[in-house]
């Protein structure tokens, strides 16, 4: 049940658009709308953007819903949403949580973006904290996932069973995975390993687990197991996630840059390049975030997909997408049941 009254239906919300914040990111709102635009376009998914009209020009008719304010990406987040009432962000979540689009998709300041979910859609029942899963992937696979990974950079053992709950719940309903594995991010696979707060995490993932939970506890995992990840959930505080996920995203683009910088020196490695490139640009593509359309914030009542900054039309097609895909798939239902079943076990 939503605080809004019954939630949308899946059927329903397969017929509502998804509201685009068009002044998110650093390269809006040119291409924020020509990533609209492919969706509706390329894959048949409703849009609808959300910001000044004098801003964001040309919509490439989409419709607009219009509003008169921005919270720039260096903005405080909680004090721009409060201030910033008529904004693009606060007018994306309100169609959300009125029921006019089946989920909100910003690639524009992280922390305003949750801040607007969170106040306008509100948190689920019994969620302690909201928090941000973001896709790992893995070849040949469906992606794993990493939560919390931005949201959350203090965080108790108790939050830390409900991230497991929460992103066991995301994995079954958005890739169909069932009975989901969940791995605890530590310094080592013994039990006794990492802070108190792992330690502690790890016994009550144990017990939860063992107590009938929607979900298989594998143990701790190390960073260096991360990809590809053997369990379908990695489990972390928002600090250590969203620190862990920018070196994965550094390094791997370091070494696809380095092998690129190494063909092409003299005749060997041109040679070497025209036979390894077919084989090596379609692993760049797979391991390339603009491809995973953006994380989701979990424990909120309805679809928040959250994009890179940098987020091209590429990104935001695929950001569209995801929102629509989860919004239709009941992810939020799906959540909210595993939020009820931890509490109850």
């Amino acid at each position: 049940m939503s605080r809004r009254g019954e939630r949308p239906s899946p059927e329903i919300l397969a017929t509502l658009p998804v509201a685009v914040d068009a002044m998110g990111g650093d390269k809006a709102p040119a291409e924020i709308v020509e990533g609209a635009r492919r969706a509706r376009d390329e894959r048949g998914v409703g849009v609808v953007l959300v910001g000044p009209p004098e801003r964001v020009g040309d919509t490439k008719g989409l419709e607009l819903v219009a509003c008169s304010e921005v919270i720039a990406m260096d903005e405080d987040p909680a004090g721009g949403v409060r201030r910033k009432k008529d904004s693009s962000l606060v007018r994306a979540a309100e169609l959300v949580r009125d029921g006019k689009a089946s989920a909100m998709v910003s690639a524009g300041n992280t922390g305003a973006t949750m801040a607007s979910a969170l106040l306008r859609m509100g948190r689920l029942p019994g969620v302690q904290r909201p928090c941000i899963a973001t896709p790992l992937p893995r070849l040949g696979r469906t992606p794993a996932v990493l939560v919390d990974a931005g949201a959350n950079a203090e965080c108790t053992p108790a939050m830390l069973v409900q991230f497991a709950q929460m992103g066991a719940a995301y994995v079954a309903a958005r890739f169909g995975t069932e009975s989901p594995s969940v791995g605890l991010l530590s310094i080592g696979e013994e039990p006794a390993k990492g802070t108190p707060l792992v330690k502690e995490t790890h016994g009550l993932l144990t017990a939860a687990a063992g107590a009938g939970g929607a979900f298989d506890f594998v143990g701790n995992l190390e960073g260096r197991d991360l990809l590809p990840s053997p369990a379908d959930v990695v489990v972390t505080d928002g600090f250590t996630g969203n620190v862990t996920l920018k070196t994965l995203e550094g390094s791997l683009r370091f070494l696809f840059d380095t092998l690129l910088g190494v063909f092409g020196t003299d005749e060997a490695t041109v040679a070497a390049s025209e036979v390894l490139l077919p084989h090596l640009l379609p692993l760049a593509a797979a391991f390339e975030p603009e491809n995973t359309g953006g994380a989701m914030l979990l424990g909120i009542d309805g679809v928040c997909v959250i994009s890179h900054g940098s987020s091209s039309a590429t990104a935001m097609m695929n950001a569209v997408l995801v929102g629509h895909e989860c919004a239709t798939r009941g992810l939020v239902d799906h959540v909210a049941a595993a939020v009820r079943s931890g509490e109850s076990s």
